[in-house]
Order: structure tokens, then sequence, then C-alpha cells
């Protein structure tokens, strides 16, 4: 494996082909126009490339929407290696920079910057991953220091039912529609020069706040799909009744504890009801935050671990394709991440991640339809997709204890998270 190209990331960003540009705006209107999405722009008079666009992300659209947001500018788009597998001389030529999912990685930083200079706008996704239940995840506080070094306006781009419409846990299309998307300037470039770093990080999040779930009961839109709740135990875990982890399971508009028997039926609307007793939450983000609370709590008392879980682990070193590298074991405990992996030569293969080095990390639910759930880890030159075999885990628990032992570290060093960001 050792012997595999590593995918180039210092070459720098293209700008979007002349011949390929209209090609991008004609795959991205179908589901524009399907779902009647509503762009609102807000003092976006006079804002001319160069410039940054934050975004939101909950779904594939996201980027569809945008690249009609700014049509007909050129633009360079942040996207993760793994959406270069098998196109990557496509994905380049139509302005996309690759990027290994949370690492610090100063070469992206020349290339946006590059980005600037060459009068187009620079596409950033600072979420890094898709939503797991349709609200904001945490933000990196190297945002403000970013957008001041750039010198150019900063603006947002938040979508509103692309989570709802195809969530991240069953990523069926729910037609939902209209789907909305404000497209609004955030700071000129006199304005950054005036803020401070936090001043400017504290109105990214605000900006940033969000909640499809909310959204869709808001406007009464209706969600017919039979089967809409399945999948969704992959993000709601534990059972709010009975406690037990990994015990939950779905089947057509039934959320089900295997282990009290318990059932809910996920409405048109979004909402869970109980079939029998108290229903205790209703809204998915409340169940996902009862969640986080009830592992901060382990964080905070040293006893957060998975165990030693047997794993199977593929590489992703370039945009070729993946790499079996061996079986073997997990930990995800106080330590941070430890991988141990055996390939068929008997080579043994190690990645570590510390609490310090990883504020959040990207997980998968049944990756590529048939591969199981995952965590993907990350250097600078490779990514592990790392797939535990049983069902005494859950990859959304790890993703919420690596947020939370990452605040812990933080506020023991007296650098404390500042809300919404790490």
């Amino acid at each position: 494996m050792d012997d595999f190209k590593r995918f180039d990331m210092s070459l720098p960003p293209v700008r979007t082909k002349w011949y390929l540009r209209p090609l991008t705006l004609a795959l991205s209107l179908p589901d524009v126009i399907k779902h009647k999405a509503v762009i609102t722009k807000t003092g976006m008079e006079g804002i001319k490339p160069p410039y940054v666009l934050l975004c939101n992300h909950n779904a594939f659209m996201d980027f569809k929407v945008a690249t009609r947001a700014i049509w007909p500018a050129r633009a360079n788009y942040v996207v993760a290696i793994d959406g270069f597998i098998g196109r990557e001389k496509l994905l380049r030529n139509v302005g996309c920079i690759c990027k290994r999912k949370f690492t610090n990685d100063l070469i992206l930083i020349r290339q946006l910057q590059k980005t600037i200079k060459n009068g187009d706008i620079a596409i950033i996704y600072p979420e890094a991953r898709y939503s797991l239940c349709g609200t904001t995840a945490v933000l990196p506080e190297a945002l403000g220091k970013m957008c001041r070094l750039f010198g150019v306006p900063v603006v947002t781009l938040i979508c509103h039912g692309h989570h709802v419409n195809s969530p991240f846990w069953n990523l069926r299309d729910r037609g939902v529609k209209p789907t909305e998307a404000e497209q609004s300037l955030l700071f000129t470039p006199e304005q950054l020069k005036t803020l401070s770093v936090d001043e400017i990080n504290a109105a990214i999040v605000e900006r940033f706040q969000y909640d499809d779930h909310k959204w869709q009961k808001d406007r009464g839109i209706r969600i017919t799909y039979p089967k809409r709740a399945e999948g969704l135990h992959k993000v709601l875990y534990q059972c709010v009744s009975c406690k037990k982890e990994y015990s939950m399971t779905s089947k057509d508009d039934k959320l089900i504890c295997k282990a009290c028997g318990k059932k809910w039926t996920l409405t048109e609307l979004g909402e869970l009801k109980a079939d029998e007793g108290e229903t205790v939450f209703t809204h998915i983000p409340d169940w996902y935050e009862w969640e986080r609370a009830n592992v901060r709590t382990e964080v905070e008392n040293g006893t957060y671990s998975s165990g030693e879980l047997e794993v199977h682990a593929c590489s992703l070193p370039n945009a070729d394709r993946f790499i079996d590298i061996g079986s073997g074991t997990m930990i995800h405990d106080m330590n941070g991440f430890r991988v141990k992996v055996t390939d068929e030569d008997g080579t043994l293969r190690e990645m570590e991640k510390s609490v310090p080095s990883l504020y959040s990390c990207h997980i998968e639910y049944e990756y590529l339809g048939k591969y199981g759930d995952c965590v993907d880890l990350n250097t600078l030159d490779d990514t592990w997709y790392i797939y535990p075999h049983g069902d005494s885990f859950s990859v959304t628990k790890m993703a919420l204890a690596t947020e939370e032992l990452f605040a812990l570290y933080r506020k023991n060093s007296g650098r404390e998270c500042k809300p919404g960001l790490m």
C-alpha cells in the first residue's frame, strides 16, 4: 500500500473551464426546479467576486443551489477527497479543491488565496460534513482568522429543507418543495478590518443557526414517503424510555426500541409521537442533544470508552479507488482513537488521533450502500475508512464523544470553546 501514489493536494485550483460552466448549471437546474428552490438575496447589491461564500451543509443539493445562486460567476469549491473518486480530472476542471476532513491544512489556505487572487468565489462548507439531524454542526474557530486574512466580502448561503428532503441517515429524495435558501452579505472588507477574530466568529455562528425540522413544521410541509423513519435509529441510537444504547431500529414510519418494545411514529410533519405512553421528545434534534448530554457526562466522569471493537479498514491515498488495508481493532476512549489493522501479508498498520488533534470527526451510515457504518480518520496524505463489526457501537456516539472530548480538553487547558465553535 505504501507504494501507491498520494493525491497531490498542492496543485493550484483550476478556474472552471469555459466549456464546463454551462454543464455545471445544466446538472444543477433540474433539482433546483424540481424542488422549486427559492433563493433570496440580501445585501448583495454591488457585491461581485472575489468573495468568500460560507454555506451550511445538509445534502448534495447544497452544491446545486450554490451553483444556481452564484451563476454566472466562477467559483472554487472545497470538496472532500471521496468526492473525487474516479473523476479527479473532471472535478478539478469544474473548480473543486480537495480536502481531507478535520485536518489542519495550510495548503488549502494558499489555494483559497489563489482563488481570491483569480477574482473568483471561494465556496466553503465549514461544517465539513452533512448535518446528522438538520441542525448546525460545530464550526472551526479558524474561520474568523481566515476571513480576515482574505480581506474580501464574506457572504453566507443558508439552505433550508435539504435535510428533511434527503436526510443523512436515509438519502431517499422525499420531494420536499419549495425549499429555501438565503444568500446574504455578512461582512464587507472594511468591517473585517474593524472587528476582532472573536467578533467575526460570533457573527458567523449566529448566521449559521438553523433547524430543518422546525423549518418543516413552521411551513406545514408534509412528507408522505411511507418509509420516512427508516434509518433514523442511526442518529437516535439510545432509547429515551429505557435508556438502553444500540437497541434502536426503524421500519417504515416507526422508530422502535428492541430492548423495551417502545415505538414512536414519525409524522408527516416530522414530529415523533409515542404509540403508547409518554413521548418525551417530539423534536428529533432534542433527542439528539439529550444523547449528547449523556455522552458529555461520561466524558466529564472520565468513563467514556467504545471498548475494543473488531474492525476492517480501507485506505484512500488518492482518488483512484479504496484499498483494503486489513482487519484489526479500534478503541475510542478518553485518549482519542487508536486503530491497529494487519493486512494479508502480516504488515501491521496503525492510526492514532489524539483528543487535541480532532475537534470533530466524519462518520458515514451504510457507506455506499454496502460497507456499513464507519468512521473516517485523516492525515494530510491518507484517509482511513474504519468499519466496526457487531451491534455494540454507534458511530454517532463516537462523533458526539469526539466533540465533547475536545471541549473538555480545551476547558482543562484554560481555553474553553466558545458556543458553536471548536
